[in-house]
């Protein structure tokens, strides 16, 4: 397998034309200007009969980069990695509770 096969398999190499939107604030508009000038890559896949367009992660990072500079690319994918910290706070926090809720549950049953 070649690299660029190896890419296109890689766990985070690629993703969506949707996470692109979300993660980089590209539109549709822009990501379909760039397949159709070759500076992005793209395969067709389809999940239940819903089609989605799936980008090479490297590609779509220089086309930001290209277009609105390193500093802007660096600043998105602080607030991307940002957004997924809390997230993963919020469910450990959940978590916690749910877990405290049990042990307060089990050391009232202990002393019956």
């Amino acid at each position: 397998m070649d690299d660029l096969d190896s890419d296109w398999q890689r766990k985070g190499a690629t993703l969506s034309d949707k996470s692109a939107r979300e993660e980089f604030g590209l539109t549709q508009e822009e990501i379909h200007r760039a397949m159709r000038a070759g500076k992005l890559q793209y395969r067709v896949a389809s999940m239940h009969g819903n089609p989605w367009l799936r980008l090479l992660r490297r590609e779509v990072e220089a086309l930001v980069k290209s277009k609105h500079g390193a500093n802007y690319l660096k600043d998105r994918k602080a607030k991307t990695e940002l957004a997924r910290v809390n997230r993963e706070l919020k469910r450990l926090k959940n978590q916690i509770a749910e877990l405290e809720e049990r042990k307060a549950e089990l050391i009232a049953g202990i002393g019956r």
